[in-house]
This record gives C-alpha cells, sequence and structure tokens, in this order.
C-alpha cells in the first residue's frame, strides 16, 4: 500500500461540487482510502489567460495498493464521467474537474503520459499550499526537498486564498 497524493482542481460550473464528486468515486474503489482532504483553495489559473474563472483546488491524502498506471486510468475515468472535455492536449483550458497525481510515495516514473512526482508540482502554489497542510515535510524524491522548502523557493506564485475569503475588486 502506498500513500498518494492527488491534485483536484475544478473552474467551470459547481466547482465545489466536482471536486467533492470525484471524491467521492474515488472513494468507492476498493482500493482507494481516502485518508484525508485539504481544505478548499481558491487559486488564479496558472498559466492561462487572465480573464480565466478562478480554481477550487484541494489536495487528497489517499492509501491504495492500485499501481500508478491503474490510478492514472482511473483519474482519467472519474474526468470524464464529470464532463471533462480534452479539446487540445497542448493548452490549458477551463474543466470541470482535473485529477492530477503529484506523488506517489517515493516512487519516480517517467513515462510518456505519467511523469511521477509530477513535473509541475514545484512550480505551482495551488499544489503546494493544499500540501503544506497535509504534510509539509514531505520529501520531494527527485529534488530532495521538503514540500516547505519548495514553497518558500516559489519564484512567483499565483494567489491562492482558502475558499470563500477571496475579495473580488
Amino acid at each position: 500500500m502506498a500513500i498518494v497524493y492527488l491534485s483536484l482542481g475544478s473552474n467551470k460550473g459547481d466547482r465545489i461540487g466536482y471536486i467533492q464528486q470525484a471524491t467521492s468515486l474515488l472513494s468507492t474503489f476498493e482500493d482507494v482510502e481516502v485518508i484525508r482532504t485539504s481544505s478548499f483553495y481558491e487559486t488564479e489559473p496558472w498559466n492561462m489567460p487572465n480573464n480565466t474563472v478562478w480554481f477550487v483546488n484541494a489536495v487528497l491524502e489517499i492509501k491504495t495498493g492500485m499501481p500508478p498506471r491503474k490510478l492514472l486510468e482511473l483519474c482519467n475515468r472519474i474526468e470524464n464521467q464529470l464532463g471533462r472535455v480534452r479539446s487540445n492536449e497542448t493548452l490549458y483550458e477551463d474543466r470541470t474537474i482535473d485529477i492530477d497525481i503529484l506523488f506517489y510515495g517515493k516512487e519516480i516514473i517517467e513515462e510518456k503520459d505519467l511523469v511521477i512526482p509530477h513535473k509541475f508540482v514545484h512550480l505551482r502554489a495551488f499544489n503546494l499550499v493544499p500540501m503544506l497542510e497535509l504534510n509539509q515535510n514531505f520529501i520531494h524524491p527527485v529534488l530532495h526537498k521538503s514540500i516547505e522548502e519548495m514553497h518558500e523557493n516559489l519564484e512567483n506564485p499565483e494567489m491562492v486564498v482558502l475558499y470563500g475569503t477571496r475579495k473580488i475588486i
């Protein structure tokens, strides 16, 4: 059994509802146990146009014996079930739900469509802030830095605020 961290995000429709539904669907699988969930954070879109709706993001800590490839397939199946549409794999787009595997224990995998740890986790405040809440001392198996150190080293972090606290001007 491995401890795995998943990032869930939504910026289309019922953002909170999609994250809750994805979490619920994940927990229905026999080989997936949701240990805990971070708070919900409203986050400035990363690498998207300025007029994009802000995301709601959370990180799940799960325990699973499911191999990484099978977990990725499950995440993709849940995304499709919840209406995720991928019209262009090279551009970031609005989405009902996005589920990324951030860390799968201490495993390092580099395949065409499966990279663990997630290749951008150390650059994204929207991943690191919820991870700080769950496990600030977790060490990135490639960079050998803690979540806290990676967060402190962000050069130009996007805005990340606790859901419901953002003031819209």
